[in-house]
This record gives C-alpha cells, sequence and structure tokens, in this order.
C-alpha cells in the first residue's frame, strides 16, 4: 500500500484561509504587472510609490478613497442582500441612474430648504430605484422570468433615458454644459474635505444590514430561502414575499447610492455619472462572498483600485492598461477564493505486483 496526493473540495471554509489565499493572489498579480511594466519601461518601485502617496499617503487620497466607497458600498450592499436568497440583481447600474433621476426631479423642480429637500430627495431616489427594479421582480416572483436578464437589460434603458434627459428637457440652459442638467440648489453636507455624508451613513445602513441578516427572523428567512427555496416553503417561509421584499430593498439601495453621487459628489444630473457603479458593486459583493458586514473592506479594496488607476494614468498608462491590471488582480482573487475550498487529503493506493 502506498499513500497517494488528492485534493478534496470543502462547502466552507475559515474566513482566515480566504484572507491568506486573496492575500498570495493580489501579491502574485502585483509581481506579474510589477513585471510586465518593466519590460515596458516603467520603474515599478517609483510607480508603487508614487500610489501609495496618492493614495493612502495623503489627505486627498484618503478623501478620494471615502468618495469611491461611498457609492460602491451601497451597490455592493444591494447585489449581495438579493444573494442571500438566491438572486443575482444585475441591475444596480439602471437602479443607480432611476435614483439620481428621480432624485434630481426633486431637487430641480420642488422650491423648499435644504433640510426638507435632501430627505425629499433621498426618498425619492430609493422609491426610483425600487420602482426600476419592479417589473424584474414581479416577474421573477410570479413567472419564474430570469431576473439576471431583465435586470441587466434595464441598465441601458436607465442610461439612455438618463441622456434623454439631460441633453433634453433637463439639460442646463444656463451655462451650456453638455450631457449634464442645472446645478442641483442643494447638496449633501461635508464632513472632511469633500467628504460628504453619504459615507458614514453608507457605512450605517451596510452595518445595520449586516445585523438584521444575521440576527433577526426575516434575516434568518432569507437566508434559507437562498439555501433551499423548497425547504423553506415546507418550513411556512413565505418565499414570494421574501424575494418580493428583497428585491425592492436592492433596488432602493441602489438608487439611494445614485441620490448620494448626485447630491454629494456630481452637484448634478449627468450622463454617464454612474461610472460603472453599480456593475462594480457586482464585483465588491463577489469579494464580500455573501458577508454584508464584509461589503465594507470589499468595497474600500475596490475604491483603492479605482483611486490607484487614476493615479497610474497621471504616468502615461492608458485607461485600458489600468483596466487590464484592475483584471487581473480580480481574477487572480477569484482564483484563489476557489482554490482556498480544496485541501490535500490522503489515499491509499494498492501495488501490484509485476
Amino acid at each position: 500500500m502506498s499513500r497517494q496526493a488528492a485534493f478534496q473540495r470543502m462547502p466552507s471554509v475559515p474566513a482566515r484561509r480566504i484572507l491568506i489565499w486573496r492575500a498570495g493572489a493580489i501579491a502574485c498579480a502585483l509581481l506579474v504587472t510589477a513585471a510586465i511594466l518593466a519590460l515596458s519601461g516603467y520603474s515599478p518601485p517609483d510607480l508603487a510609490l508614487l500610489v501609495a502617496r496618492s493614495t493612502v499617503g495623503s489627505r486627498f487620497g484618503m478623501e478620494d478613497l471615502a468618495l469611491f466607497m461611498s457609492p460602491l458600498l451601497l451597490t455592493g450592499a444591494a447585489v449581495t442582500v438579493c444573494n442571500r436568497i438566491g438572486l443575482w440583481n444585475i441591475g444596480a447600474e439602471g437602479q443607480f441612474y432611476a435614483g439620481a433621476i428621480g432624485a434630481a426631479a426633486i431637487g430641480l423642480f420642488v422650491p423648499a430648504p435644504a433640510l426638507v429637500l435632501l430627505p425629499l430627495m433621498a426618498a425619492a431616489g430609493i422609491v426610483a430605484g425600487m420602482g426600476w427594479i419592479a417589473i424584474p421582480t414581479l416577474a421573477r416572483a410570479y413567472a419564474g422570468v430570469n431576473e439576471i436578464i431583465t435586470t441587466l437589460l434595464l441598465n441601458f434603458v436607465a442610461s439612455l433615458l438618463t441622456y434623454y434627459l439631460t441633453t433634453g428637457p433637463w439639460r442646463d440652459r444656463v451655462t451650456g454644459a453638455q450631457v449634464s442638467s442645472a446645478r442641483l440648489p442643494v447638496s449633501i453636507p461635508e464632513i472632511w474635505g469633500i467628504v460628504h455624508w453619504g459615507f458614514p451613513i453608507g457605512l450605517l445602513i451596510v452595518a445595520v444590514l449586516a445585523a438584521v441578516m444575521a440576527h433577526t427572523r426575516w434575516g434568518y428567512e432569507i437566508r434559507v430561502g437562498g439555501a433551499n427555496p423548497d425547504a423553506a416553503r415546507y418550513a411556512g417561509i413565505p418565499v414570494r414575499a421574501r424575494i418580493i421584499v428583497v428585491m425592492l430593498l436592492s433596488g432602493g439601495l441602489a438608487g439611494l447610492a445614485g441620490m448620494f453621487e448626485l447630491a454629494g459628489t456630481v452637484h448634478r444630473l449627468q450622463g454617464g455619472m454612474a461610472n460603472n457603479f453599480g456593475y462594480l458593486g457586482i464585483v465588491v459583493a463577489v469579494l464580500a462572498r455573501g458577508s454584508c458586514l464584509d461589503v465594507i473592506p470589499a468595497a474600500l479594496l475596490m475604491a483603492f483600485i479605482l483611486d490607484a488607476g487614476i493615479v497610474l494614468q497621471t504616468q502615461q498608462l492608458t485607461a485600458s492598461v489600468v483596466l487590464a491590471i484592475t483584471g487581473l488582480m480580480l481574477f487572480m482573487i477569484a482564483i484563489a477564493d476557489e482554490l482556498a475550498h480544496y485541501r490535500p487529503v490522503a489515499r491509499m493506493k494498492k501495488e501490484t505486483a509485476p
């Protein structure tokens, strides 16, 4: 008898193991990136020092990280909460636009003081995000229509609607800015430099959502419904009602992200203002691995990558190269997440006589 090496996939692994594998994946991605940049005539140590100094090494960089995190927290949470019940909301980008449109409609056309207008804009953003996901929600709950397709296709409709409004009825007639509405009369107050209150509110929302998912009966029913819908129905859990509530909640979170970006950062409705935050929310949710609380470090990592990409572009690196580096890092992390589930096991092999 002799021992033969084999690998067994474990259904779940400790978080520490995942972190170790991810750290190794990031290190490998950085080594590959450094090698490619060195062959292209760049100095990897100098670039690394510049990125560190311009992101976490300066107040301006830290402010940019917080601004990037603000929408990523909510779009990442929007996708994650859907994942908990076994669904994929690929339409956070469209719901983001819908929330921005709803908030802009209030901000531009409702005369009221900021103390009244900002809560109304937030409510309008949430309702608009929920409204944008309503049709995919009902189609999934009552007809079993795949929510991936319906939510994805509505992204393009929301983007085109934004372009229509900002070049047509809502266009800026004062300054003549292209693909833009007039500047909003109010904005979310800033708390640190250019960082506005949307950032701590986003952190609070994600933390509360994580606590609700982990420590309430409703959260337990969501988890059970996602893990085994048939068993959940047998146990008396109204799975269809939970699907409707969760998907509407997801749309509302993405819509609120649009309102925060509109009133806190951009200050006017613009074509392309989503900046792929809805799609990047999917990446954040994948990195969070279904944990609402882990959306926070995942959003921080994604924000750092985006911020570093901007810094690299100032050194004559094209946007395509930066996108390739980002994709490589996320690809390596995805591989590491899968490999972390495997562990070697010893198996006995019979030796045959010659």
